[in-house]
């Protein structure tokens, strides 16, 4: 028996601002389907999901539904009463006849697994959970065809395995925007692609969809060569002579220049696709050997109810070039942990160094760094002028229409309001500013939230190649997999486990030391090695160890300063030209001064730790 028609909608033109978004769109979704629809910002994902629900009327085409079909669409925005609590929220999106006891009791079935309070009121949630409340009231609406748009953005882990188990079990039509390949792979079994302004649709789940995606580009760019070996097969015959046969030929010639504008569209259109962000590769980053090192850090919060323990008797060291992903569940101690990092808040106990040269640049979900009233030039180039410097110098200057084209921004857009730009725009302007200056320490707080998969996929690229220390936290585990090399999990209640490799390895280990009945371990001295044995209590310092100690500082400092001078010098374009004998000497000085301030911090750690423990 043939699934039925839910929804369709044919030769859908739409147009914003006088530009086409989509043109002669045709699309179905019948029963039961579970359909991912991916596309790059802007080509219209959100535009259509709001053409299915008929919130927005297309400029031309006819939209069919079912008789008496219900739709359940979980937007990007969330209209709420501020003094509802989270449960009426909830209740609200059924109508009031359907409000039965098992309704509400499903609502708090769905609800607690979110991290939600049934009680909380909705004035006093933050974004990521009124995000949460909000998919809530989709998921127990139970209408024939349910949208979500990037439902995973501000769930932790559990939660989003928990909604991917839920969807498995969900018997109506399913469209799901996102940007969480994993989640995609688990919950689709096919794809609808939106290719400047159609649909392709892939017969697969996500899974299968990049090389099937990669068969029709081939396929794509196997048909332009064709048609301009035809092309060029006509040009020729019209150099044979066309003049004395004008008029009988007239038909052949009005071919060959209908088939020129042809190729002409189809290689700009083809060209458009493959268009991807090119950014010049990030530079060296240089830094001490020792980024931060957590010594016995205690850290709690007094909240409604009692303390809140986020770190007990925490040790870690992060060296030059780690590679950590940082994972947990909501309030688990992650945002802490960071702002313990940087310096943001002191740890109730214990202490933390940082070294010297350390230069964090900090991508922050919140997306705090940007000011909506600025432009996007001003956002670039807060200093004035009409270039972004690259780097830590100015000697790689970039034109600020430029650099924002290789983001995939229209310079004509390099004027208008941050406001104005979509949430998946507005992370990518982020990240234009922020790879500017990625300073030696690069830190990540959900960079993935909002961005189309090409903007992942040229991320994970300047990841690979960044040569400083990298944290990032995520729930993205696909995205985890092709960036990190460990993984601290923090689990609540103070506790913190280290697992080498990415999220797979660390689903794999978890759930080894689960079958063994091991728990985790409760801190880990370096990411993803369990503590050591503590070694015997070394002896108090000597008088001489003491008088070390106290020159130490004025000895790193004198390194530090001796270096930024001979990094100056090497900067000297001429100098090697010029003097390849002081050339020689800076170069061989530069690596010799590196080291002796890695021993120098070395040291200075070794006989601190020694004096407090004396």
């Amino acid at each position: 028996m043939a699934e039925r028609v839910l929804i369709s909608l044919e030769d859908i033109t739409l147009t914003f601002g006088g530009k086409p978004l989509l043109e002669g769109l045709r699309m179905h979704i019948n029963e039961g389907d579970k359909i991912c629809l991916v596309g790059k910002n802007g080509a219209g994902k959100t535009t259509l999901m709001r053409l299915i629900t008929g919130e927005l009327e297309p400029d031309g085409g006819t939209r069919f539904t079912l008789p008496g079909l219900t739709i359940g669409y979980l937007a990007q925005t969330v209209a709420h009463a501020p003094g509802d609590s989270v449960h009426r929220f909830v209740m609200s999106g059924l109508m009031p006849a359907d409000r039965t006891e098992d309704k509400h009791h499903l609502a708090d079935i769905v609800i607690a697994p979110l991290g939600l309070e049934p009680a909380a009121v909705m004035g006093t949630l933050s974004g990521g959970q009124l995000r949460r409340a909000a998919l809530a009231r989709a998921l127990i609406a139970d209408p024939d065809i349910l949208l979500l748009d990037e439902p995973t953005n501000h769930l932790d882990l559990a939660a989003i395995e928990w909604l991917e188990q839920y969807l498995a079990s969900w018997r109506g039509a399913l469209v799901c925007v996102s940007h969480d390949r994993a989640f995609l792979a688990a919950i689709s079994r096919k794809v609808f692609w939106i290719d400047r302004g159609v649909i392709r649709v892939c017969p697969t789940s996500y899974a299968g969809f990049e090389d099937w995606a990669e068969q029709m580009i081939e396929q794509e760019a196997r048909e332009l060569r064709n048609m301009q070996k035809k092309l060029a097969a006509e040009v020729d015959w019209t150099q044979g002579g066309v003049t004395g046969r004008r008029k009988r030929n007239q038909r052949r010639l009005n071919e060959l220049h209908r088939l020129r504008e042809k190729l002409k569209a189809n290689k700009a259109a083809y060209d458009q696709r493959m268009r991807a962000i090119d950014v010049d590769s990030l530079p060296p980053a240089q830094a001490s050997k020792i980024i931060v090192e957590f010594k016995h850090v205690s850290k709690s919060f007094r909240r409604e109810g009692g303390e809140i323990p986020i770190l007990k008797d925490f040790n870690l060291r992060i060296v030059r070039g780690d590679r950590i992903g940082i994972l947990g569940k909501n309030g688990s101690g992650k945002s802490t942990f960071i702002k313990l990092l940087v310096g943001e808040i002191e740890p109730d106990e214990g202490r933390i160094f940082r070294g010297k040269t350390v230069d964090i640049a900090y991508f922050d979900q919140t997306r705090s760094q940007l000011d909506p009233r600025k432009t996007l030039w001003t956002t670039l180039c807060p200093h004035g002028g009409d270039y972004v410097f690259l780097g830590s110098g100015k000697d790689r200057p970039r034109h600020v229409c430029g650099y924002l084209k290789d983001f995939l921004f229209d310079p004509r857009m390099a004027r208008d309001r941050v406001s104005t730009l979509s949430g998946g725009q507005q992370n990518r302007l982020m990240l234009a500013k922020l790879l500017a200056h990625p300073g030696n320490v690069l830190i990540l707080d959900e960079p993935t939230n909002d961005l189309d998969m090409d903007t992942l996929d040229m991320l994970q690229e300047m990841l690979a190649e960044y040569q400083g220390t990298l944290l990032v936290v995520s729930h993205d585990r696909d995205f985890l997999d092709r960036t990190v090399t460990e993984v601290l999990a923090f689990e609540g209640d103070g506790e913190v486990a280290g697992y080498m490799g990415g999220y797979s390895d660390y689903a794999a280990q978890k759930k080894a030391r689960a079958a063994t009945g091991k728990g985790v371990e409760k801190k880990a001295v370096k990411a993803g090695k369990a503590p050591p044995t503590p070694p015997p209590k070394p002896p108090k310092l000597s008088g001489k160890q003491k008088h070390e100690l106290e020159k130490l500082p004025g000895k790193i400092a004198a390194l530090e300063k001796e270096l930024e001078g001979l990094r100056e010098t090497l900067m000297d374009a001429d100098l090697y030209t010029a003097n390849p004998e002081a050339f020689t000497n800076a170069t061989r000085r530069y690596g010799q001064a590196q080291q002796e301030l890695e021993a120098a911090e070395a040291r200075w750690l070794e006989l601190e730790e020694r004096r407090e423990e004396g």
